[in-house]
């Protein structure tokens, strides 16, 4: 399976049976809330979200090569907020991923197609 077929899946599955072994030990993470290095802090991310949302859908729209050492990503990552009333929340948005020498993903960095605020006040609702 190549490397597009396989983040494709893990789109699909999100946060579930994700592939950490594409991305390089030190592979940067960078969004509009965090930006760190390891593929370690990038698997806790992915589990505290899995934790702490319900309801997680990443819709993946267009995934495709911009350049043979660059993946690029258009999706919607839509979840239910831990919060007594469940406000639904949705960001839509794109990634740009890295490919190393080794076909390993070396960097992946998150663009919202909105601001934070516009993100925080959905929780109102």
């Amino acid at each position: 399976m190549d490397l597009l077929e396989q983040i494709r899946l893990d789109y699909q599955h999100f946060p579930d049976q994700q592939s950490y072994h594409l991305y390089a030990e030190d592979v940067y993470f960078k969004d509009p809330l965090s930006e760190f290095r390891g593929v370690e802090r990038y698997r806790e991310m992915i589990g505290f979200i899995d934790r702490w949302f319900r309801n997680i859908d990443l819709q993946l729209h267009q995934i495709e090569y911009a350049s043979p050492s660059q993946i690029c990503t258009r999706w919607t990552l839509n979840w239910v907020a831990p919060f007594p009333w469940q406000p639904a929340m949705s960001i839509p948005g794109r990634s740009e991923l890295e490919i190393g020498n080794d076909g390993k993903i070396i960097s992946h960095i998150d663009y919202w197609d909105c601001s934070r605020w516009a993100v925080l006040k959905q929780i109102a609702g």
